[in-house]
Formats: C-alpha cells, sequence, structure tokens
C-alpha cells in the first residue's frame, strides 16, 4: 500500500562527479524502487543540460537511443531504465532540457508575463526549473520524486539546475530535500588500492556550488575498503553511513539489493524522515535472480546502422535480456554493423547461420540500409527467426518485394524518392512537415490484431497499445501482391490506415512491427514479440 507523503513531496536530487558514464541513471533507478518497494509513491526526472528542446534530434551513437513515452516525447535513454525498474510509464515531463527551460522562459517574456522585469538566470530561469518540478509532483500526487541532473559537476550547463536545486532545499527545508552524489574511487594497477581523491575533489566543487551532500554513492569494482570510507568521510564531512558503496553487480536490476545492503534507504530515511525504511522485495528479488542464473544462452544477431555505441540499442538490448531471463537463457548478442553486408559483403552473410536468431532494429537514412535487407532476406530463405522492429520492419517488406514477388526495382521513397515501386512510403500527413523535431508519427497508438495469425498467438490479445517513433509506412498499394506471395500483414492501426504487424506463418519465426515493442518491454514481464522471438530462436 502506498501512502501520500503528509507534507507535500519530497525531493532526491542525484547529481555526478570525476566523469561521465558512473552510473548516475541505474542508482536513480535503484533509489526509485527502493522507495517503491517501501510503500511510497515515487517517480523520476531525467536533468539534461543540453540546449537541444529534446533527444529526437540527437544522433544516437553520439548520446545514445532515443526513449519514447506513450505521450510521445523524444527522451534521454534514462527515461527508459526509470520506466524498466519502477514499471511506471513516463511522460515527456520527465526529461527537462535546458532548451525547453529557456523556451518557456523566452514565451512567458514574449507574453509579458515577467511585467517589464528584466528576465535573469536567477529569480526566472531558476523558477522555471522549480515549478516544472513542483508541477509533476503533484500532479502525479508523488511521496517523494528522485531528480537525475545529466552531465558532470563543474559543467557550465547544469550551474542553473544545481542553482535551482540548491534553492529548493532552503525552500523546503532539510528533511524534505536530499542530495545524492555519484562518485568514483578507482583502483590503479601500479598501486592496488580505492583512490579516494577524485571523490574529494568531486565533492569539493559541488560544494562550491553550495551544495553539501548528504549521500555519496561511490562506484567502484569492489566494495569499497573500510579505509577508503572513512577517508572519504572525513575530507567530504559526510557521515561513514552515509558513504554508499556502489560495486558492480552481475545485473543491473541487483543493484537495488546492493545499495540496501550498504544502507541506503536507512540512510534516506533517517535524513528525510520517512516512516518506513525497509523494503516489500515481493517478487523483485525472484526477478532479479532469473538474471544471474541461466541454464545455457541463445545467440543473437542485432544488424544495425548504429552499432559502434551498443547505448543505441539499449533498449532492444534489455528486451532481449527480459525475454531470455523469463526462460532461463543468457543472451549473447553479436552486433554488426549492416554496412558489412554491404558492397561486396554479402559473402559474409554466412555467420548469420551461426547466429540463433536475426533482430534488425530502428534506423534511418540510406547508409546500411541494404546491409539490412541482405539480413533479413537471408534470414527468411535459411529459415533463421527474424525480428524487425520499425526500419526492420520496413526493410524486410522491401527485401520481401524485391525477392519474392519480384519487384526487383522495389523500395523505401527515404532511400530512394524516386523508386518505381515505393512499397515503402511518407505517411501522407508528413508530406508538408519541414521540421525534423518532434513532427514523426509518435507515442502510443492502439493496435488491432486479425485473429488466428501469428500475432494473435504472440499476444493473445486482439488489440495492444505500442509505441511509434517513424515518418513511412507500407504502401498498402501493394497490400494483394504480399499477401499472394505469402506476406501476412496480421495487424492494423488508425482504421486500417496503417500496417503495424507482419508475419510469414510457414516460417520458423519471422515477424516484424512497425512500433518499437522494445520500449513496452519490463524485467519479469518480457514484451511479447521479443519473448517470441527469443523463444523460437531458443529452439534453433
Amino acid at each position: 500500500m502506498q501512502s501520500k507523503a503528509q507534507n507535500g513531496s519530497k525531493f532526491i536530487f542525484v547529481t555526478g562527479g570525476v566523469m561521465s558514464g558512473l552510473g548516475k541513471g541505474v542508482t536513480t533507478s535503484s533509489t526509485a524502487k527502493l522507495l517503491q518497494l517501501a510503500g511510497y509513491r515515487v517517480s523520476c526526472v531525467k536533468i539534461d543540460p543540453y540546449v537541444n528542446y529534446d533527444a529526437g534530434t540527437m544522433n544516437p551513437v553520439a548520446h545514445g537511443e532515443v526513449f519514447v513515452t506513450d505521450d510521445g516525447g523524444e527522451c534521454d535513454m534514462d527515461i527508459g531504465n526509470y520506466e524498466r525498474f519502477i514499471d511506471t510509464a513516463m511522460t515527456k515531463d520527465h526529461n527537462i532540457t535546458t532548451g525547453r527551460v529557456y523556451n518557456n522562459v523566452i514565451l512567458a517574456e514574449r507574453e509579458g508575463k515577467y511585467l517589464g522585469q528584466c528576465v535573469q538566470i536567477i529569480p526566472h530561469v531558476t523558477d522555471e526549473i522549480k515549478n516544472a518540478l513542483r508541477n509533476i509532483a503533484n500532479e502525479e500526487k508523488l511521496d517523494i520524486m528522485v531528480v537525475e541532473c545529466g552531465g558532470t559537476v563543474g559543467d557550465i550547463e547544469s550551474l542553473p539546475f544545481l542553482e535551482a536545486f540548491r534553492q529548493m532545499e532552503l525552500e523546503l527545508g532539510q528533511s524534505n530535500t536530499l542530495f545524492i552524489h555519484v562518485t568514483l574511487a578507482p583502483v590503479l594497477d601500479v598501486v592496488g588500492e580505492q583512490k579516494t581523491k577524485p571523490t574529494q575533489h568531486s565533492v569539493q566543487e559541488l560544494r562550491r556550488i553550495g551544495i553539501q551532500p548528504d549521500i555519496l554513492a561511490v562506484r567502484c569494482k569492489m566494495q569499497l575498503s573500510d579505509d577508503a570510507r572513512r577517508k572519504i568521510s572525513l575530507f567530504a564531512s559526510v557521515e561513514e553511513k552515509c558513504v554508499i558503496s556502489c560495486h558492480d553487480a552481475p545485473s543491473i536490476y541487483k543493484v537495488p539489493e546492493v545499495l540496501e545492503s550498504q544502507g541506503m534507504l536507512k540512510a534516506i530515511s533517517e535524513r528525510m524522515v520517512l516512516r518506513r525504511s525497509t523494503p516489500h522485495w515481493g517478487n523483485w528479488r525472484t526477478v532479479t535472480e532469473s538474471f544471474t542464473k541461466y541454464g545455457g544462452s541463445v545467440r543473437i544477431a542485432v544488424v544495425g546502422k548504429y552499432v559502434t555505441l551498443p547505448d543505441s540499442y539499449v533498449s532492444v538490448y534489455h528486451a532481449l535480456s527480459h525475454a531470455g531471463a523469463s526462460i532461463g537463457k543468457k543472451i549473447e548478442v553479436q552486433w554488426i554493423d549492416s554496412e558489412r553486408f554491404e558492397n561486396g559483403g554479402l559473402s559474409s552473410l554466412s555467420m548469420l547461420k551461426d547466429c540463433d536468431g536475426v533482430l534488425a532494429p530502428g534506423g534511418f537514412g540510406r547508409r546500411g540500409s541494404e546491409g539490412i535487407m541482405a539480413a533479413a532476406n537471408f534470414a527468411r530463405t535459411k529459415n533463421i527467426p527474424y525480428l524487425g522492429i520499425c526500419f526492420g520492419f520496413q526493410l524486410a517488406i522491401v527485401a520481401f518485394a524485391r525477392h519474392v514477388c519480384k519487384l526487383h526495382d522495389a523500395n523505401s521513397t527515404e532511400l530512394d524518392p524516386n523508386t518505381k515501386n515505393p512499397v515503402v512510403d511518407f505517411m501522407p500527413e508528413q508530406r508538408n512537415v519541414h521540421d525534423m523535431g518532434g513532427t514523426m508519427r509518435l507515442g502510443s497508438h492502439d493496435i488491432a490484431i486479425a485473429p488466428k495469425t501469428v500475432a494473435a498467438r504472440v499476444y493473445g490479445l486482439t488489440e495492444v497499445k505500442r509505441r511509434h517513433r517513424h515518418r513511412y509506412e507500407f504502401n498498402q498499394k501493394y497490400l494483394d501482391i504480399v499477401n499472394e506471395n505469402g506476406l501476412v500483414l496480421s495487424a492494423h492501426s488508425d482504421s486500417g490506415r496503417r500496417m503495424e504487424i507482419l508475419e510469414m506463418p510457414n516460417h520458423r519465426f519471422y515477424f516484424a512491427v512497425q512500433y518499437h515493442a522494445e520500449f513496452n518491454s519490463r524485467p519479469g514481464k518480457p514484451e511479447q514479440a521479443f519473448d517470441a522471438f527469443v523463444k523460437a530462436a531458443a529452439k534453433s
């Protein structure tokens, strides 16, 4: 049973020091999970200090995947972490960027809402930040909101957000706010001991800004030594019991248990005067154990455009791992750049025979597209389980049209605007769109599934809701010819205007979806398409 905080919402601010990539997102998610397991109504917000309005136009190889919310937000991938840990759907408001904040401030200035004031970082920008956080907490009736600030302390871009946090502590009081600072205790091979200086300097920088951390979450390979803990406590002016060892875990889903074993929830409860400080694990431990105990493995080839940074497909990876854990199989992903199968590289396709399944994830643009089509066709002809997501759905149709329907010049107009057989075409409502940001078909849509199809067996339902992010769609002028040749379009949305699922009933498993199924997968509750795909691959 979850209860409402008596004195309004409380706020936990998570900052990072030393370097990026320490795992603030997992620390934030795990902290929220512990609070949720203790019975509190909790959610998370990600602050991204970049000036982009949202993540929609950012290169996934540089920034990681774009996570899409039900309401069509194009968000930072940490929003996906939050959803997977606390199993709560986020909205676009849960990802606050500098671009959004300044856009709102400028619009308010243009509307005359500041009554002739000179608009400044303090108080106008910081007020906008504080109001955004409070509005979410109030609307969702949260007991506790966990706010992660992206970047590293010392970055000039983060300063307005850190100042807003400092002000919130002053306004709400210390029992209603708490600061967790994520740092690093590296071990140098030459010395062999955990070094505390990076943490000391990071805390000093945070204190210079006006924030004294209450809890230090110290990332380390092995558990933090007592000596290192004492030294950090002394020099950072943080109680020893509040210096939390965040050492490596066998799975990210085990991190809440690591934090709890180190006293994280007790430290938070004492500082914030919370009545409950014991998590009720329920089936969470059973779920997390499934990610550490495997009876064999399944090899999945992910053939995509952005594999140089696996974070580009982080939700795909987790959806595969959820499905694997549910049947006790470890997923071994082979990341394959689709360009490898182009320009004379068709002979390399034989490497896919060594895999139990082939997955083609989302993407945009011409580069590498022919390689994805080659992989989709190879999986079809060799009876290898195949799952296509969004771009992988569209290119599977193009490959089928070329190789089975004998429409040799078939293509997507995204790749060849002048193709004579546009089996995948621009969505009609997209034709007059010129801005790139926030203009695709985004968010959750109802999908109707035809009875007595593979899709009906996979989902066990006649209708599902799934999230989308695309501008192109299957051209239904080609529906008859692909049907006649054995490709079944088994689901639709928007009263039949959009085709959503393709399948080949006589194949071991050949299934592709226009939507992003990976965004709906959760530990212990794998998304059904991924679940069916991994089970088929496990039988290979």
